[in-house]
């Protein structure tokens, strides 16, 4: 099969998988059953998805006792978890049983903390579109690509507490 049947056979897993796929994952209850089961540690640290669609996705962390530092804010590696999350939203909904299966790493993070975290922290991802064209680029080329996504940490009143550069490696699994 040709990389452009590839990429044909991709799109249309894709225009069959999204619509369960965003259900799921604007599903409270689906939510936290997948955080539970695949990451146990964003389920006790009390993230949520607030919103996501094909181009945007936010998740949510508390600041409450579990996740707090010894200078009475969110714990960087929590805020982490949260901003990687607002990112990786996309790269799973594109690759997660995709046809043909692309696989996903974080390979690079940068972070920029701003301001102490000591409410809701949400976490903003608003390029999904550019990173799907990355995971198409991947399945055309039969390549590696990568993808730096950015993550935006607003406090309740829209202040910049966190900033997260996540770069993203997508490739397309050898055809067996």
């Amino acid at each position: 099969m040709s990389n452009t049947e590839l990429l044909e056979q991709y799109r249309e897993w894709r225009k069959a998988n999204d619509p369960k796929t965003l259900k799921m994952l604007n599903n409270t209850l689906l939510f936290e059953i997948f955080l539970a089961g695949r990451l146990p540690m964003g389920f006790i640290a009390g993230l949520k998805v607030k919103s996501v669609d094909a181009e945007q996705c936010q998740i949510t962390v508390p600041y409450r006792w579990i996740n707090q530092n010894p200078f009475k804010s969110t714990y960087f590696a929590v805020l982490s978890m949260a901003g990687e999350m607002s990112t990786g939203m996309h790269g799973m909904m594109f690759t997660n049983g995709s046809k043909p299966s692309v696989s996903m790493l974080v390979t690079h993070l940068e972070a920029d903390f701003v301001k102490k975290a000591t409410g809701i922290t949400t976490f903003t991802f608003n390029e999904g579109k550019k990173m799907n064209e990355v995971v198409e680029r991947a399945v055309l080329t039969g390549e590696p690509q990568t993808f730096t996504a950015t993550s935006i940490g607003t406090s309740k009143s829209g202040e910049v507490e966190a900033r997260f550069k996540v770069e993203w490696s997508f490739k397309m699994r050898s055809k067996k």
